[in-house]
C-alpha cells in the first residue's frame, strides 16, 4: 500500500476488494461513456467495448504506471452529428483515427521539444474559450429534445409530457450533484437517468397515451453478441453490419483540429491526476506516453465504430475521494466494461432510454462542459481588461456558436467546408500567434 492512499498504482488489491472498486469505476464513467453514441447514433455496446480495450492499451503503452480510464469523448460529439449526418459514419469514423494520429504525432514532438510550443499555440484563453463553445454550441440540441417531438423544434411540435420528463430527470441530477456525498456524487449523471426513466415508465403506467419506452427491441437482441456489429440505432432490427472507416479531406481535416482542444483537455487531465496520486506524470512514464496511449484508443474506437475515447475526470474524481489509485482497480474496470459490451440485450435496454431525459440530461452535461471551459479561464487567471484576450475570446465565441462557416469549391470534385468548433479553433489559434502581446496595453 501507498504511503498517498489506501492503494499506490502498482499495488494490487485482494480480489475481494479488487472486484467492487472496479465496479465504482464502472459506475462513474457508464453515464457519460454510453450517453455519447446515443446522442451520435452509433452503438453504445461499442462504445462500452472500445472504451475498457482502449484503456486497457492506456496502461500497456504508458508501462502500468498512470491510473486512467478512457472513455466517449463530448468535445468530438459536433464533429460525430455534423461528419455522420453530411458524410456518413463511415467517414466520422475515418476522421477519427486522424484524430488519433494527431496524438500520436504531437506526442513525438513533445518526445523531442517539450510542450512550451503548445502552450504559446494554446493558451487558456484559446482552450477555455473552445471549450465554452463545445459546450453552448451543443445547447440547441438538448432543448429540442427536452421541449420537442421530433427534430424540428416547431412551435407545433412543443411536448408538456417531454417538458415534464426532461425537468424531472435534470432536477435529479441537480440534486445528486449538489447534495449527494461521496461515491453517489461521481454517479450524478447516471442517478439523473435512473430518475427520468423510472418517471418514464411510471407515466406510461398511468396514461397509455404517453408510453415512450418499447422494450420490444431488448425482447428481439440476443444475450450474447458482437458488440462492434451493429444495425440501426435502436438496435431494433437484425441487419448487423460493420462499420468500416471512410476517409475524405473535410471529414479529416476536421477531427484533427478539434483533436487540438481534447490534446489541451489531456494535459490538463494527466496533471489533474498527478496531483491527486502524489507523482509527477508528466515525466514518469512522461507526456509523451500518455499522450500516446490516448491517441492510440482514439483510433483504435474508431476502427471498431466506436467514439473517441478521452481520458475521465469522472474516474480522477473517485480515485481523489478513494484514495485507491490502483492501476489494476482501473484495468478490472476496462474488464467489466468489455464484458458488458458483449450482452447486446444490455446495449438494447440503454437504447430504450427516451429522447426528453436525454434532453434533460444534456441541459446540465453541455452546460457543465461550457463551464469547465470558464473554470479554465478563472483558474488560469486570465485577464479580461487585457483587449487582447477579450478581442480573442469574443471572436471565438461567435464564430462557434454562431455557427460560422468557411466554404469553398475547386471544380466539381473538390469541396471543402470548415465550421463550429473547428473553425473557432482555427481562428482562435491564428488570432492568438498574430495580435501582438501588448496590444491594448498602455
Amino acid at each position: 500500500m501507498s504511503s498517498n492512499g489506501f492503494y499506490g498504482p502498482a499495488d494490487k488489491p485482494p480480489l475481494s476488494k479488487w472486484i467492487p472498486l472496479s465496479f465504482q469505476h464502472v459506475f462513474a464513467m457508464f453515464g457519460a461513456t454510453v450517453l455519447v453514441p446515443l446522442l451520435t447514433g452509433l452503438s453504445t455496446s461499442t462504445a462500452l467495448f472500445t472504451a475498457g480495450t482502449g484503456t486497457l492499451i492506456y496502461i500497456l503503452i504508458t508501462g502500468a504506471k498512470v491510473p486512467a480510464f478512457l472513455g466517449s469523448s463530448f468535445a468530438f460529439i459536433p464533429a460525430l452529428i455534423a461528419i455522420g449526418q453530411n458524410y456518413g459514419a463511415p467517414y466520422a469514423m475515418g476522421g477519427a483515427i486522424f484524430a488519433g494520429i494527431m496524438y500520436a504525432l504531437v506526442a513525438s514532438i513533445i518526445r523531442f521539444t517539450g510542450k512550451g510550443w503548445i502552450d504559446k499555440a494554446l493558451p487558456p484563453v484559446v482552450i477555455g474559450s473552445v471549450i465554452i463553445v463545445i459546450g453552448l454550441g451543443l445547447a440547441p440540441t438538448a432543448i429540442k429534445e427536452f421541449f420537442y417531438v421530433g427534430s424540428s423544434g416547431a412551435p407545433a411540435d412543443y411536448s408538456l409530457v417531454y417538458a415534464s420528463i426532461g425537468l424531472v430527470t435534470l432536477l435529479t441530477a441537480v440534486i445528486a450533484t449538489i447534495f449527494f456525498k461521496g461515491f453517489f456524487n461521481t454517479l450524478s449523471i447516471l442517478i439523473g437517468l435512473l430518475g427520468g426513466y423510472l418517471f418514464t415508465l411510471i407515466m406510461g403506467a398511468f396514461f397509455p397515451a404517453y408510453r415512450l419506452i418499447d422494450f420490444s427491441g431488448v425482447a428481439q437482441a440476443k444475450w450474447f453478441a458482437l458488440p462492434f456489429l451493429h444495425g440501426d440505432a435502436s438496435l431494433k432490427t437484425l441487419g448487423f453490419k460493420w462499420i468500416s472507416p471512410q476517409f475524405g479531406l473535410v471529414p479529416v481535416l476536421t477531427f484533427i483540429i478539434i483533436s487540438i482542444s481534447t490534446i489541451c483537455e489531456h494535459l490538463g487531465d494527466t496533471l489533474t491526476t498527478s496531483k491527486v496520486v502524489g507523482q509527477d506524470f508528466y515525466k514518469d512514464p512522461g507526456l509523451h506516453k500518455t499522450l500516446l496511449g490516448d491517441g492510440v484508443a482514439t483510433a483504435w474506437a474508431a476502427l471498431w465504430g466506436g467514439p473517441p475515447n478521452t481520458t475521465y475526470g469522472e474516474n480522477i474524481g473517485v480515485m481523489a475521494i478513494t484514495k485507491v489509485y490502483s492501476v489494476w482497480v482501473i484495468g478490472g474496470a476496462a474488464v467489466i466494461a468489455i464484458l458488458l459490451s458483449f450482452c447486446e440485450k444490455f446495449g438494447a435496454l440503454i437504447n430504450t432510454i427516451p429522447t426528453p431525459v436525454l434532453g434533460g440530461i444534456c441541459t446540465l452535461l453541455y452546460g457543465l462542459i461550457a463551464s469547465s471551459g470558464l473554470r479554465t479561464i478563472v483558474d488560469a487567471g486570465v485577464d479580461y481588461q487585457d483587449k487582447r484576450n477579450l478581442t480573442i475570446s469574443s471572436v471565438i465565441l461567435v464564430i462557434g456558436i454562431g455557427g460560422g462557416v468557411l466554404k469553398f469549391a475547386i471544380g466539381n470534385s473538390f469541396n471543402f467546408e470548415l465550421g463550429g468548433v473547428a473553425l473557432a479553433t482555427v481562428v482562435g489559434i491564428i488570432l492568438n500567434l498574430l495580435i501582438p502581446q501588448n496590444y491594448g496595453k498602455e
